[in-house]
């Protein structure tokens, strides 16, 4: 399966399909000229991937190296780039020279915003090996990474020359892995997609899901394309794909990076912010209950039980939507059709009651 992410400035394809990582090497050649390569990874990708990866790129011209971080949530930080920029460096990196990220959401945010800060800019390929970046942050070009103030606080918009997405590396994943992945599944069924929500609700739990990752993978990323080709520089249509982050971006900052993982604390905003909203009458009611059904059947949390009402606030205060005293957040009209509301932040604190 191919898809094509058709920008002003740019186009690139994703491919999806089973064992495509057997034909990595001839993947980039196709893409790039022989260069200097650098891989970034972690080290538990590494482990799985990294010498397949490396030799069949080498194998085809390129000059290639390996740099891995530590798995988790905490490596992505101006520090840990810091380090990468240096490796760069020694490796004399230029900007004929391009970087492949092998990983999942934290290996693909930090490597995309290494790669589009060094130098002003090298090129660079997405290999996301998690559901959660294949199906979500590996494509539309957000780069990012956390402070000790906000999530993704820091980052840029830089597209890939292109995308890799095997399913079958969700074979290695734990299940948690796999669950918060599918997280982001839901949020795209529910924002834009009843035939992907319908083929959701015949599943069983996550297991049932890995049976179908061709078909769920690409519908996600015909959505997330269709979307960044409107609004790639998220500031209009773009922020739906945000629903249940506003408030899931503050439990990670608040609990501590990884501690929720991401995939888990969408799962929780998307319940908060939908149940609330049924509450106040901005959404219609009975779309929690098939919410909250979804998520538990893939064994995803729907509340946290030690809730900080007023440290959320605080952290949601720093959230990119917020603009002067309002912040833009994301309901649904009804499951598969989502809208954009902007409110006044001090109205946040009636969503975020428990």
């Amino acid at each position: 399966m191919k898809l094509s992410v058709n920008l002003p400035t740019k186009t690139y394809e994703l491919l999806i399909e089973k064992g495509a990582l057997d034909h990595v090497g001839s993947w980039v050649r196709k893409l790039w000229q022989p260069q200097k390569i650098v891989i970034i990874t972690d080290e538990t990708v590494n482990d799985l991937y990294g010498k397949k990866v490396k030799n069949a790129i080498q194998d085809e011209g390129f000059n290639v190296s390996v740099v891995t971080i530590k798995p988790g949530e905490t490596s992505k930080n101006l520090e840990e780039a810091q380090k990468l920029y240096r490796y760069l460096a020694e490796k004399e990196m230029t900007r004929k020279d391009g970087i492949v990220i092998l990983g999942g959401g934290v290996v693909g945010d930090l490597g995309g915003f290494v790669a589009s800060t060094y130098m002003r800019g090298l090129h660079f390929l997405q290999i996301p090996t998690t559901l959660l970046a294949q199906v979500d942050s590996s494509i539309g070009g957000k780069t990012a990474v956390n402070t000790s103030v906000a999530k993704n606080l820091v980052g840029t918009f830089a597209q890939p020359d292109g995308v890799l997405i095997d399913p079958n590396t969700l074979l290695t994943l734990e299940k948690r892995r796999v669950r918060e992945g599918l997280a982001e599944v839901v949020k795209s069924a529910a924002i834009a997609d009843t035939e992907l929500w319908a083929l959701l609700d015949t599943l069983k739990d996550e297991d049932d899901a890995l049976s179908f990752s061709e078909e769920i993978i690409y519908a996600c990323c015909q959505i997330k394309g269709q979307v960044v080709e409107e609004d790639e520089k998220d500031t209009g249509i773009r922020l739906i794909l945000n629903y249940g982050h506003t408030i899931g971006h503050a439990i990670e900052q608040t609990c501590g990076y990884g501690v929720v993982t991401h995939g888990e604390a969408v799962a929780i905003g998307m319940s908060q912010i939908t149940k609330n909203a049924e509450k106040i009458g901005t959404m219609p009611k009975g779309i929690y209950q098939q919410l909250v059904s979804m998520l538990q059947k893939f064994h995803l949390p729907t509340h946290l039980d030690d809730w900080e009402a007023e440290s959320l606030y605080k952290a949601l205060i720093h959230d990119k939507k917020t603009q002067g005293n309002n912040i833009r957040i994301i309901l649904l009209e009804g499951l598969g059709k989502a809208k954009i509301e902007t409110i006044q932040i001090e109205d946040m604190k009636q969503y975020l009651k428990k």
